[in-house]
């Protein structure tokens, strides 16, 4: 399906090129060592320490490649935008790498480039991550260019219209993909009037509205290093990885904690639908409503229950109905998007357009037969071997293990999140499924959105 999440996260924000001769050496080094199988849970055990300026740091040491990736989360997001300004925080990641006090955005990027190295920054709902990633012998280098771009940027008038300009016309080129507009349409409908359903990277309306200073404000008030999650994943031991942060991290001056006045969305009340006209040849459909937070104890159940329900691929009951028994889709999913604050539950496909009523239909009779009875044995079986048996694949990169760290330590998982979460699928049974099923899903209550062609597929604006 496509998420609000997933509408931010195909455009990395900023991003720094490898040239290709230094890409091309970096291949060649790799080529050399044998990659690990995927790391068990058992296999990772973080270091944290704590700066003496606030900054959290992860280390976790890994020698299979002379790789160092380094990953940074500052706890402020398109959540704290003002909703006359939103994309505020997107901008504001967006523009890190344009310029700092000491390097143009030219040099920030010939100096990766040498190296063969990548930066990256990119706003989500809750969090800006911005990361490097360079070979053990150009670490210092890495942990200098990402602590200077968040740490001295300046902000260029110049780069700031390119980038507004930029971003205005992707906004105008998601206009014609019909998933991205069911995707903005769903979320303005599930979070009436809060801010995970305006859309990261802003709208038409509001980004002409962002100033110099609405920028530099946001980032003084809110790049502060005891709001800031360091992973540090690679060829470094957690002394090195020390010593790398203090010399580059350690005069980054703390500051009060910024107030957070995000209420928790609320949930609908009633079915409410948006049906949105475009001369296509199958309608996009998305249903769903309010959904749980990642601190939600019953995370786990819902994990179980949706990957029987529609995260399983053909193994889902939704792929089952919808797609081999009644034709009416190529695909067919649902997610539940878990964030600080409760995300959306989801479900999404495209059908042809005289076959939308039935595929409606079809979708609700699914989520009414989770909560009607309790699923199998074998399903239960199949979503718990698969769901542990996969775990592992989420870690087996050095950007993702990094990625993973900064999130457990964001949503206060612990660090023995890496062994936990295998048990705690495991401990799920079919009584929790359906407990959750009946707590989490809302047939009776729902948000839909149609983009086709609505003449076709009988449906009324």
């Amino acid at each position: 399906m496509t998420t609000r999440r997933q509408q931010t996260a195909d455009r990395p924000v900023m991003i720094l090129r490898a040239g290709l001769p230094a890409l091309l050496t970096m291949l060649a080094l790799l080529a050399a060592f044998p990659w690990p199988e995927p790391a068990s849970g058992a296999d990772i055990n973080p270091v944290r320490f704590v700066m003496p300026n606030g900054l959290t740091v992860l280390v976790v040491e890994q020698q299979a490649v002379p790789i160092v990736q380094i990953h940074t989360l500052v706890k402020a997001g398109s959540a704290q935008d003002p909703p006359e300004k939103a994309g505020l925080a997107y901008l504001v990641a967006s523009l890190l790498d344009e310029g700092t006090a000491t390097r143009t955005a030219r040099q920030l990027a010939a100096q990766i480039e040498f190296v063969g190295g990548t930066l990256t920054a990119k706003a989500e709902e809750d969090y800006t991550a911005a990361t490097a990633r360079v070979l053990k012998k150009d670490a210092d280098l890495g942990f200098e260019l990402l602590a200077d771009i968040l740490q001295h940027p300046t902000f260029p008038d110049r780069e700031l219209e390119r980038v507004r300009s930029q971003l205005l016309g992707e906004i105008e080129a998601e206009k014609d993909d019909p998933g991205q507009v069911a995707a903005k349409a769903f979320n303005q409908l599930v979070f009436d009037g809060h801010p995970y359903g305006w859309p990261a990277n802003g709208t038409e309306e509001t980004l002409p509205r962002i100033t110099k200073s609405d920028v530099r404000g946001f980032y003084t008030r809110e790049y502060l290093p005891n709001q800031t999650i360091l992973s540090i994943v690679g060829d470094l031991t957690a002394e090195e990885a020390r010593s790398l942060v203090t010399r580059h991290f350690s005069g980054w001056r703390k500051g009060p904690t910024p107030v957070r006045a995000t209420g928790t969305p609320k949930a609908i009340e009633k079915p409410v639908e948006r049906l949105i006209e475009k001369d296509l040849t199958q309608t996009t459909i998305m249903l769903g409503h309010l959904g749980i937070s990642r601190t939600n104890p019953d995370f786990y159940a819902v994990t179980v229950m949706n990957y029987i329900l529609g995260a399983g691929g053909f193994s889902s009951r939704l792929m089952d109905s919808i797609r081999d028994n009644q034709g009416l889709a190529y695909g067919v999913g649902s997610h539940f998007d878990a964030n600080l604050l409760p995300g959306a539950f989801a479900v999404s496909l495209q059908t042809r357009n005289e076959a939308a009523h039935q595929a409606i239909s079809a979708v609700l009779a699914e989520l009414k037969g989770m909560r009607d009875a309790p699923v199998t044995d074998h399903e239960l079986s199949e979503a718990k071997s698969y769901l542990i048996g996969s775990f592992p694949l989420r870690l087996d990169t050095t950007a993702k293990l990094a990625g993973v760290l900064s999130l457990v330590e964001l949503y206060g998982l612990g660090l023995d999140y890496f062994t936990q979460y295998p048990r705690l699928i495991e401990q799920v049974t079919k009584e929790d499924v359906l407990r959750v099923a009946q707590q989490y899903l809302h047939p009776d209550r729902y948000a839909l959105v149609l983009v086709g062609n609505l003449s076709k597929a009988k449906v009324k604006q």
